[in-house]
């Protein structure tokens, strides 16, 4: 096992502002982050503040999946959509278990290449071991830039699970190397936006018509950190 260790700023220890949240999150994130298998197998990766744990989805996790893509609050923004912007049909437990299937055969793949590109991992509480929702690496570019996502179900909503995600997935992503790491939020999407700003991402600025949403062009927001601006961390 090795481990990342999250320092926490003087800003913290005198009740620092908004901007300092990505770190403090109630002054739990300046203990150790474990990650297992970060340099081993990639299926043994696991990521955890000890208060929310990010782990591989196994099929067991198919119905929680299936669940989750039905709910209104994640079509809106979350999934594929055609040309219109009309979501795709709701999937079913089998179409659910052929997703986590293409997750796990990403991780394979990653064990390999180095490089996480479609790498997804369940949010799990870690007092009530439930899942939460889903982060995970949307793409890794040749230049070594990450973007990544991330919902919750609503019984994770309103807890600080989705910005613990964001932090743990971004600083294990700067740990394999990635030189920038971005998010995209549609407009509107005050709650997804709240959490990038959280999580230390910075507001870079606004696709305009980039998006495209029941046939109607929607903005798009653009949040992303850089090594340089994260917060220190070393391994041991």
């Amino acid at each position: 096992m090795s481990q990342i260790v999250i320092s926490r700023p003087p800003e913290c220890l005198s009740g620092g502002g908004p901007a300092d949240a990505r770190v403090c999150l109630d002054g739990s994130l300046d203990d150790r982050v474990t990650t297992n298998g970060a340099g081993g197998r990639p299926s043994a990766v696991v990521l955890s503040d000890g208060r929310i744990v990010l782990r591989p989805w196994t099929r067991e996790d198919a119905q929680f999946l299936a669940d989750a893509s039905a709910d209104p609050a994640i079509r809106q923004y979350n999934g594929g959509h055609d040309r219109d912007g009309q979501p795709d049909p709701i999937p079913s437990t089998a179409q659910a278990r052929a997703t986590i299937a293409e997750f796990e055969q990403n991780l394979g793949a990653f064990a390999t290449s180095g490089t996480p590109t479609g790498v997804a991992f369940v949010i799990e509480d870690a007092q009530s071991g439930q899942p939460v929702g889903c982060c995970g690496v949307d793409d890794w570019t040749g230049e070594d830039v990450a973007q990544i996502g991330y919902w919750l179900v609503a019984g994770g909503r309103g807890h600080g699970h989705a910005t613990r995600a964001v932090v743990l997935l971004t600083a294990w992503l700067f740990g394999l190397g990635a030189a920038r790491v971005f998010l995209t939020v549609v407009a509107g999407n005050e709650d997804s936006a709240a959490v990038a700003s959280r999580a230390g991402f910075v507001y870079e600025g606004t696709m305009r018509s980039h998006a495209i949403w029941l046939g109607r062009r929607r903005d798009v927001m653009w949040f992303a950190a850089l090594p340089s601006e994260w917060p220190r961390s070393s391994s041991s």
